[in-house]
């Protein structure tokens, strides 16, 4: 890696933060398939970038991501979305992931991100932000209790393949 490249202690002030493009979405991918690895699941991603052009820029998008870029062209970090309704609560943003790659978490990309999410959610009148996270990861847990997150051990997820 060449030294130019390494993150530093100014990254997240350096670092341009936007909404995400159609361009972006091989990088974002990248990213996801990183993520999975880490959640020990590399095999779980069956998902495409035809098929996330689709339904992030298709005639109805389905999900919109903001993402972290230290220098124009290399996209180290996403936040990825998309609304949900609760018949109790009303709109709510999801917050599907949010991943720095590994050589840039501690930098303040994923504070960054997470309070791009608030804010975007409180643009969109949602009325709050939910999201999973897995019991073992640790590291973000600490992170989202900063923010004074509540952890639900009430629900179980569900899921059925069709």
């Amino acid at each position: 890696m060449e030294k130019d490249s390494l993150p530093n202690k100014k990254t997240a002030s350096a670092c341009i933060l936007r909404k995400g493009t159609r361009e972006d979405i091989p990088q974002v991918l990248g990213l996801i398939q990183e993520l999975a690895l880490y959640e020990k699941a590399p095999y779980e991603v069956e998902n495409t970038v035809e098929q996330m052009l689709i339904d992030g820029f298709g005639e109805k998008p389905i999900f919109d991501f903001f993402v972290a870029e230290p220098s124009p062209g290399k996209i180290v970090g996403i936040a990825l979305y998309y609304f949900r309704y609760s018949t109790w609560k009303g709109r709510r943003l999801y917050l599907e992931d949010l991943i720095v790659t590994e050589q840039y978490r501690g930098q303040g990309l994923g504070k960054m991100l997470f309070e791009a999410i608030i804010q975007e959610a409180k643009a969109t009148r949602s009325h709050g932000v939910v999201w999973q996270v897995l019991d073992w990861n640790e590291p973000a847990i600490q992170f989202y209790k900063r923010y004074g997150a509540s952890f639900d051990g009430e629900w179980i997820n569900c899921s059925l393949k069709v």
